[in-house]
């Protein structure tokens, strides 16, 4: 295993003082599975105190200190160290009451959430592995380090990170740990939603992401309870071979790996069992879902305390994705004005991977459309035209240099000059802007008081 030359320095410098140190944790791991890790953490016999002392010339963060715990940088690069311990009582499930400092790294290594996580490496010493993690990352599995149940009620957030390593690596959970991740579900209510949404947006951008969807649509349903009603709720439908939570699975692994476009996927057709009727043929609909859709994901973006980026172009994503697409250059300038460029081409994406989880009826009457859309689209962009008021040749000045004043007329005028420009009606050229503005102002700017 190659340790780099800043956690090289540390274990090193801790060595020299007569002191046991091996990195540890998922730097091990991601080396194992020849995978570049992104932070190296230190695990040491050195009581906190004596960590100081042998880092006194060094740059040191108090991390949590009274856990044990601090961060020596070297060469600008953070190490994380932490003394061998065991933790007490998890009376929150989710943070130890109080921490006993241990001299055994296998002690330290027994605390830990899963196998493939808990195994320690010294250059000198080698690899310390007591609990199979090397067998587990060979049949890539992820297994819970003793008893499931009682890592799980420590810490509730592991079985949120038991399913995001699951579907990052594409690794199966263990049985008993999956069966105790469903038991404990409820343990999600004492975690911060602000972790839940970390965790939740490692899971679905995972290669392994439908098979923690399909596998364990409880849990999601647990920090999502919007989501409970899609599943195993029936879509009798031409266009439809799933039901809602299974097609949303699909859907979501359909989608790019972006945080953004698979939470928009997770939360597209939330909104159908509140909107579900059934005709005298017995086919299913669910008009308005679109609707009701936006106001679910607004709803849970608040209430995970998402970016306001991320809400807001996640409501508009699912308010439009079974939009039809306009089928003329002015309909799509007109789109493009109102979602903006960059949303119009994620509404693409979300389309195509919605499609691709629906039945293939659908997909021979839906594809064609959107492949005659995306053309359109680009052919439209290369024009490079106008699609708000910003993009025009004239702005305000120009309509004041035509006696207006500023206000509301104003504002009128720029946007019917937009209007005939996007209805092919107008070129976009400050010639024909500034006449066709000057038989307009009259008849806009009766009782504003204009010059």
């Amino acid at each position: 295993m190659q340790v780099p030359e800043h956690a090289r320095t540390v274990l090193d410098r801790l060595e020299h003082y007569g002191y046991e140190a091996y990195v540890v944790g998922g730097c091990v791991r991601d080396s194992l599975m020849g995978r570049t890790p992104k932070d190296w953490d230190v695990c040491t016999n050195a009581l906190p105190q004596e960590v100081l002392r042998v880092f006194r010339k060094f740059h040191v963060i108090k991390t949590g200190l009274k856990h044990g715990t601090v961060t020596v940088m070297v060469d600008h690069e953070p190490v994380e160290v932490t003394t061998f311990r065991i933790d007490g009582d998890y009376t929150d499930n989710r943070h130890p009451d109080a921490v006993s400092f241990v001299s055994r790294v296998e002690e330290d290594l027994a605390r830990r959430d899963f196998t493939i996580n808990a195994m320690a490496y010294n250059p000198t010493r080698g690899l310390v592995d007591a609990f199979g993690g090397q067998q587990d990352l060979a049949a890539r599995v992820i297994r819970c380090v003793g008893e499931p149940d009682a890592r799980f009620n420590e810490d509730g957030l592991r079985i949120m990170r038991a399913l995001r390593f699951a579907s990052r690596f594409r690794f199966d959970i263990e049985t008993e740990t999956a069966h105790s991740i469903r038991r404990n579900r409820h343990l999600l209510a004492n975690v911060s939603v602000e972790r839940i949404l970390v965790e939740l947006r490692g899971i679905l951008v995972g290669e392994g992401v439908l098979d923690m969807l399909l596998g364990f649509p409880e849990v999601f349903a647990a920090i999502i309870p919007e989501l409970a009603g899609t599943i195993g709720f029936p879509q009798i439908t031409p266009y439809h071979c799933y039901d809602v939570w299974t097609h949303t699975a699909y859907a979501v692994a359909a989608a790019p790996a972006d945080e953004l476009l698979r939470l928009v996927m997770l939360l597209h057709d939330a909104g159908k069992p509140a909107c579900h009727t059934r005709d005298g043929n017995g086919r299913d609909h669910f008009y308005g879902h679109q609707d009701a859709g936006a106001r679910i994901a607004k709803d849970v973006l608040r209430r995970l305390k998402s970016d306001n980026d991320t809400l807001a172009a996640a409501v508009t994503l699912v308010q439009e994705h079974d939009l039809h697409w306009p089928e003329t250059p002015a309909g799509m300038r007109r789109l493009i004005g109102r979602l903006g460029e960059q949303n119009v081409r994620r509404l693409f994406q979300v389309q195509r991977a919605d499609l691709a989880a629906h039945a293939a009826y659908a997909l021979d009457k839906k594809d064609p459309r959107i492949r005659a859309a995306l053309l359109l689209f680009e052919e439209v962009l290369e024009a490079a035209p106008a699609f708000s008021v910003k993009d025009l040749q004239v702005n305000g000045k120009d309509l004041m240099d035509l006696g207006m004043r500023p206000g509301p007329a104003m504002r009128q005028v720029l946007e019917q000059l937009l209007a005939e420009f996007q209805e092919d009606s107008l070129p976009n050229t400050r010639a024909a802007l500034v006449d066709r503005a000057r038989q307009i102002i009259p008849t806009l700017t009766e009782g504003h008081g204009q010059e």
